[in-house]
Parts: structure tokens; sequence; C-alpha cells
């Protein structure tokens, strides 16, 4: 139970792969955000900020507030849907959804969280996006909270060894889950094609479970004219995962060896095949990598081959790995990390991540590992 919440708040999160330049210009376009902050003092700073791909931000315009805390800033946004934030004081953060030609108003009360997690309250108007944004936002929050509290029955249920106390947690746990999700996917198609419905789909959907509501979303998207960017890159990125279903042939590639030679994925053609990406500084990866040692040791004579694709950055981290974990199958890396190509080709957004490929190199089974790995191993290969 611990650690089953992977959003506990909202966050910003967008993928952006590479995707080709559409012949349509997008047109800047410009947008004002009026506000009043309740704690705000003649004279304190408002910073508007935008957020670039990488996670970080780059200022854009500051303001100061007036003696009742009000303030107004103007900002320009080129690529047809950003995330902007404003820094009030330091003390507090508001998120912005901006596509621009908005004018948002903002009514904050100025302070920062405590420890509780009271105060650092704001409403945002002016923008669908921006109501559906605090809807979603809303859902988590209750969402954590109910986690929270889960979280600690839990651990006292572990101590008491209450084994009829952990499954009713587990039950309300899954239900709470199955109910948000809900929620997500009624609102979606109200949200049309805006910047808040790719923010929904990145953060609470997955091509696992999700990938036709995902290809519509993006069937969507192509028809908007010009494209918003980071449509552009879900579109690419919906369209490579939609290639590497179960049946389809997994995309070649070439990677440079530890000692820098270069292997080709078909190079391992006529074996069954498991593409694992993984990484040194990944602890889930270096946790199942016994386990694959062992699934490699016991079908490596019966046609069976592993290429370990590495997302490290640091040449002498994955070396030192592979050494320690006693990895000796192939191996390669593009030393780029996130970066990776071929992490991008193969639509891998996190690791460990496994593909499973035929003789033929078709891909027959997806993330398979431990018992699940040594199941399909030996219906494919027999036991040893």
């Amino acid at each position: 139970m611990k650690g089953s919440l992977k959003r506990s708040v909202l966050v910003l999160s967008m993928t952006l792969l590479g995707f080709s330049t559409m012949a349509q210009q997008i047109a800047p376009k410009d947008f004002t955000v009026s506000g009043k902050v309740k704690n705000g003092a003649k004279g304190e700073k408002v910073i508007l900020s935008k957020s670039s791909a990488n996670g970080s931000s780059v200022k854009q315009d500051s303001t100061v507030m007036a003696a009742d805390g009000s303030f107004s800033i103007k900002g320009t946004e080129m690529d047809r849907g950003s995330f902007f934030s404003l820094n009030i004081a330091d003390r507090q953060r508001v998120i912005l959804l901006v596509e621009g030609g908005e004018q948002f108003e903002v009514l904050a009360d100025g302070t920062g969280k405590d420890s509780k997690g009271n105060g650092g309250k704001v409403r945002v108007t002016g923008s669908k996006n921006m109501e559906y944004y605090a809807q979603v936002d809303e859902l988590m929050k209750n969402f954590a909270a109910k986690v929270t509290v889960w979280n600690e029955e839990y651990a006292k249920a572990e101590e008491k060894k209450d084994t009829k106390k952990i499954e009713e947690i587990q039950q309300n746990y899954a239900k709470a889950e199955q109910e948000r999700l809900s929620a997500i996917k009624k609102w979606l198609p109200e949200m049309g094609t805006s910047l808040v419905a790719l923010f929904t789909a990145n953060n609470f959907l997955t091509p696992d479970n999700d990938l036709d509501i995902l290809k519509k979303l993006a069937e969507q998207y192509e028809q908007v004219q010009p494209t918003p960017t980071l449509a552009k890159g879900f579109i690419g990125q919906i369209k490579r995962i939609t290639g590497l279903e179960v049946g389809e042939l997994a995309p070649d590639f070439t990677l440079n060896s530890p000692e820098g030679k270069p292997v080709a994925l078909s190079s391992l053609r006529g074996k069954f095949v498991l593409i694992d990406f993984w990484a040194s500084w990944c602890g889930p990866c270096r946790m199942e990598n016994p386990n694959v040692v062992r699934m490699y040791d016991k079908f490596k004579d019966k046609g069976f081959d592993i290429f370990g694709v590495s997302l490290d950055d640091n040449e002498k981290a994955w070396k030192t790995a592979i050494a320690r974990d006693n990895l000796k199958w192939q191996h390669g890396s593009e030393l780029k990390k996130w970066h990776s190509g071929v992490a991008q080709a193969y639509g891998v957004n996190a690791i460990p991540a496994t593909f499973l490929l035929d003789k033929d190199g078709k891909i027959i089974a997806k993330n398979l590992r431990g018992s699940a790995l040594e199941t399909k191993l030996t219906e494919l290969l027999g036991a040893q």
C-alpha cells in the first residue's frame, strides 16, 4: 500500500518527444492576468514564468502589487498551449494553463501551505482550461487525503498482522482509484482539444490500459490546424506506441556496446529476445536484475537472448552496474538518459520496461517481470 499513490497532488507533466514541423505556423497570442492577493502588500513582487520541457521555468515578466494587493501582468503564448506559473511574493505559486487570448482573474490568499497542507488557496477564472484544472485538482486532493489515512492504517495493520484490515484497506483503495479514473475519463471528452485535455491524458491515462482513448484524442488533435506544439509531441508519441502493440514488428536499432562496437537488434533474429530498458540509477531495475540473470542462465541455451538498453548518461556508472550485477548479455546505450532515441521510438517513459520478441522480431509480450517472465519463457521454450 505504501507508495502506491502515484500522484497525490497535481504536477505539470507533459513529455515533449520529437515531432515533425507542420507547414502552418502558430501565431503568437497575448494574454493578461489580473489578480488580487488577500494577504498582499504594496510593492510585493509577482513574477510570471513559463515552464519548459525539461521542467525548469523561464521568467517572462514581473510586476508589483498595489496597496490593496491587486496586480496586473501580461504575457505572450507562442505555442498555442503552454504551462505558466505566477510566483506571488515567494509565498504562493499559481499554475496557469494558457492557450493565448485569455483574460485571467486570480484571487489568491497569498500564503504558503503549512505542514498540514492548509493555506495557499487560489481561484482562477477566465478559461475552460482552468475550470477543468480546478476540478481535477480538487479530485486529486480528496484522493490524496484518503490515501494518507489509509497508509497510516495500513502501517498499523501490518504491525498487528491484521490481514482482514489490510484487505479492507486495499479494497477501499482500489475502489477509490477506479472512481477517480472514471471521473477523469468522463471529463476528458468534454475537454475537447484543449491544453487541459493533454495534461489530463498525460498524467492519468496509460497506453497499457487506455490506448483507445489516447489514440482518439491524438486523432482529434491532428485535425486542429495549426497544431499546438505540445499536441504535436503527443501525436507523435501515440503513433510510436500504437506501432508497438503485440503482434507488430519491433523497430530495429543499432547501439554501441560498452566496448564501443555497434550492435543491431536485428543481429539477434532467430532467437526469442527480451529488450530490457534499464539504468544503473534505477533502483527497481537493479532489484529486478537478479531475476533477469536467472532467466538468462536458464534459457540462453534454448534460443533466448537479451538486449539491455541503458538510459544512463554516465558511461562509467553504466559499465560498473553491468559488472556488479553480472549482466552477461548484449548491451547498448546512447548515454543520453531520457533523450534516448531508442527509448522514444519504443514509447518508454518509465523503467524498467521490457519487450519480448519472437524469432522474427515481432513483439509477443510487454513488461514481463518476475514470475510472469519465467512463465512466458517456459511456455515458449520449455522447462530446463
